[in-house]
């Protein structure tokens, strides 16, 4: 019997161990295309660094800022604590003065002057906070601004006016830093004897 020989081109191509030119070009794309991704990973991972550097960096100089302005503010305010009671001190100073005058027994104008002073100095020291006093007495009452703690009856006044008050309001600016604790009148009550007489002749009149 004759036997045939297998020539190269016969059967598929790339068996029996022989070498495949295509196989080995696809081999060769792939390990370019892992080597590229693998460059590109390294690439992204150095921006990833860079960027969590930037993070870390922004957040430490975000953190050193808000320290400053939390320091500034609180020195601010120590400064400006300070100069208040430094303002206060020469009130102070009066009123330790109308004390010595009158465990001497000074004359007691002189006494009554030195408070008089002493409260006058109070009152330019809130006005120089911005604190000025209400005048509330002959002023229609303002529940925002008054404290009602009494209603008498006034000849004098219409009803819903301040009559007197027990401690003096105060304003800081447009805002109310204490209302006034005040006595409101009630109206006249001759005039409310009247008009109730009135209306009893009047239904008198109309029962006959």
């Amino acid at each position: 019997m004759n036997k045939r020989h297998k020539h190269p081109q016969d059967g598929n191509p790339g068996m029996d161990g022989e070498f495949d030119p295509t196989d080995a070009g696809a081999q060769a794309e792939h390990g370019g295309d892992v080597e590229t991704l693998r460059a590109q990973l390294s690439e992204k991972d150095k921006e990833i660094a860079e960027l969590k550097d930037k993070y870390l960096r922004t957040l430490a100089d975000s953190e050193n800022a808000r320290k400053r302005i939390r320091q500034q503010s609180e020195e601010s305010i120590r400064i400006q604590r300070e100069a208040i009671l430094r303002d206060l001190l020469p009130i102070i100073d009066n009123l330790e003065r109308a004390l010595a005058a009158a465990r001497s027994g000074t004359d007691g104008r002189t006494i009554v002057d030195g408070v008089e002073m002493t409260v006058r100095a109070l009152i330019d020291f809130l006005r120089a906070q911005g604190v000025t006093p209400l005048n509330s007495v002959g002023q229609s009452f303002d529940p925002s601004r008054h404290e009602a703690v009494d209603h008498v009856e006034s000849q004098r006044h219409p009803a819903n006016t301040v009559v007197d008050e027990f401690h003096r309001g105060y304003l800081i600016g447009e805002r109310v830093l204490r209302p006034a604790r005040v006595s409101v009148a009630k109206g006249n009550g001759t005039d409310s004897g009247k008009r109730n007489g009135g209306e009893n002749d009047s239904s008198d009149v109309e029962n006959d």
